[in-house]
């Protein structure tokens, strides 16, 4: 077991951030922690890091406390901020061993700072001043110091965060490779990022954990319900396609394209075609979706305010 949360709760003032959240992470895991703006991610991943404790409960980083031995877990913990805190006047090879020195890498030094440099990607920036780095770079040097001292565990907040769209794609390919060999919890807003990264995904929100689930079945556990949509060559009644056995509701997109929502229980696609078929009708498309983990995202948080 890499984490474990049990029972966690943190209040600041008036304001519970967490309350009274538990789960636990297995070794190798790629864990998705997804919420809105407020909803105690970040709160989350600085007691887990021993940035700060909990008001209440117990958090474990392979079977070390956090609050009882911070750094032993820190020894195994690498950590990237949301806010990435660099020194900007240090080059970029000057900071790696800097870092080194804080882990005490001693006479390792050398070999870990010239292997961060290759897997993150830094070769044609390492003699540059990290000041003058795109933001794209600045993330994998990030990246670099929390690996450098090579940990088993890997907790990153939002790492893509105000990202263009090709350093999305470079950093989320660079952590899910890093993901193969460590336990990796992520923050992030980008659906797609978990979908791509992460086998499994913690919805959080208001500091409760509302889903925790794989990710490939978080929308049939929470819906149970899929969208099938259907082009007809011309137009029909609503009513009719409603009375399908199954169907649970009907919305007309746009001029003939129809979502039928059913169960994830009933493929209806074969009933679809025998009521065209019985109205004279031509299906011109039809496909099955399951609901998008953007749209349980949406959803659970909505129903959790």
């Amino acid at each position: 077991m890499s984490i474990k949360v049990q029972n966690v709760t943190k209040i600041y003032g008036e304001q519970k951030a967490l309350n009274d959240i538990s789960f636990e992470v297995n070794s190798g895991e790629i864990v998705g922690l997804l919420g809105p703006n407020g909803a105690g991610k970040s709160t989350l991943m600085k007691i887990i890091t021993c940035f700060i404790p909990p008001t209440s409960g117990k958090i474990s980083v392979n079977e070390f406390d956090v609050m009882n031995h911070p750094i032993d877990v820190k020894k195994i913990v690498g950590y990237l901020p949301e806010n990435n805190p660099l020194y900007l006047d240090m080059y970029v090879r000057e900071y790696l061993e800097f870092i080194a020195g804080i882990h005490k890498l001693g006479n390792k030094t050398k070999e870990r700072v010239e292997l961060m440099i290759d897997i993150c990607g830094l070769e044609i920036e390492r003699k540059k001043k990290i000041g003058a780095l795109s933001k794209g770079f600045r993330q994998r040097v990030g990246l670099a110091q929390a690996l450098i001292h090579d940990p088993s565990v890997l907790i990153l907040d939002e790492p893509t965060s105000g990202l263009d769209p090709n350093q999305i794609v470079e950093i989320r390919n660079l952590i899910a490779k890093i993901g193969k060999e460590k336990t990796v919890m992520l923050s992030t807003h980008i659906m797609q990022e978990v979908e791509a990264i992460c086998k499994r995904a913690i919805i959080i929100n208001h500091g409760k954990i509302v889903a925790d689930d794989a990710t490939e079945n978080l929308s049939k556990h929470t819906f149970n319900k899929v969208i099938i949509t259907v082009e007809f060559d011309k137009s029909i009644d609503t009513a009719n396609l409603k009375s399908i056995t199954g169907v649970l509701k009907v919305r007309n997109v746009k001029d003939n394209i129809w979502e039928v929502e059913t169960d994830n229980k009933n493929d209806l696609r074969p009933e679809i075609t025998k009521f065209a078929a019985s109205k004279g009708l031509s299906i011109l498309t039809i496909f099955k979706e399951e609901e998008k983990l953007e749209k349980v995202f949406q959803e659970l948080t909505k129903k959790s305010k």
